[in-house]
């Protein structure tokens, strides 16, 4: 069952002042797979925190047929997996089962099916022989698939990744694209990677200064060097 995002004239703006984002209108239909791109502090960022209620900004955000609200964010939290930049936000647990584990834990599931979600969620980013090691002794490539495991262990129905290559080696980073084709869900994921953009996304959406300047199939964006230019966006 695919889901989709729908932001309507989003604002927000940061206790020192700082606007972030002005007027944010967007929606990723079920089952696509949507790239966002743009400079940093752009608002990429403070968007994607919004769509699982961590940040909360005026406007109209609904997720999987759910308005955000407060009586609704725990489904939220639960059909929207977000992983961070840095996976070190996401892995605090003594070993890498505990991290994986710790979500469908959360959501009192019996311990059968925890085991079952956690062996699912790690073979899927196939680090299944990683376990019982100890996550903050793992490489960032290591870290980041098991940042994913931890969302996909929840049974997300919308996935939204920040930055997901950042930081990578090329073997990782070809592992990690691999894996997010494979992927049959929703997908909003930001990123500087204008090559994983180019293979991996068929819409692209970018945003400066806090607002979507241009959305459209990412063929037809990418091959227009003015566009990308004037947003700061270098191709390869």
């Amino acid at each position: 069952m695919h889901h989709k995002i729908e932001v309507e004239n989003l604002e927000f703006t940061y206790p020192d002042g700082r606007k972030a984002l002005h007027g944010v209108t967007l929606i990723v239909q079920p089952g696509e797979k949507v790239a966002l791109v743009g400079p940093n502090g752009a608002g990429k960022s403070t968007l994607l925190l919004h769509l699982n209620g961590i940040l909360r900004g005026q406007g109209t955000i609904r997720v999987a047929h759910l308005e955000l609200a407060e009586a609704n964010l725990g489904k939220i939290r639960a059909a929207v997996g977000l992983v961070f930049q840095n996976p070190d936000d996401q892995l605090f647990s003594p070993t890498v089962f505990d991290d994986v584990a710790f979500g469908p834990l959360h959501m009192g599931l019996p311990e059968a099916t925890v085991r079952a979600r956690v062996q699912s969620a790690l073979t899927a980013v196939g680090m299944q022989e990683y376990r019982d090691r100890i996550s903050h002794h793992l490489s960032i490539g290591e870290k980041k698939r098991i940042a994913i495991a931890t969302v996909l262990s929840m049974e997300p129905e919308i996935l939204v990744l920040d930055e997901p290559t950042a930081g990578l080696d090329p073997r990782a980073r070809r592992t990690l694209i691999n894996l997010l084709r494979q992927l049959d869900m929703t997908m909003l994921v930001s990123t500087h990677d204008m090559r994983m953009v180019a293979e991996l996304f068929e819409r692209t959406v970018i945003m400066e200064d806090g607002r979507i300047v241009a959305s459209g199939a990412t063929a037809t964006l990418l091959a227009d060097p003015v566009l990308l230019e004037r947003h700061g966006l270098e191709m390869f």
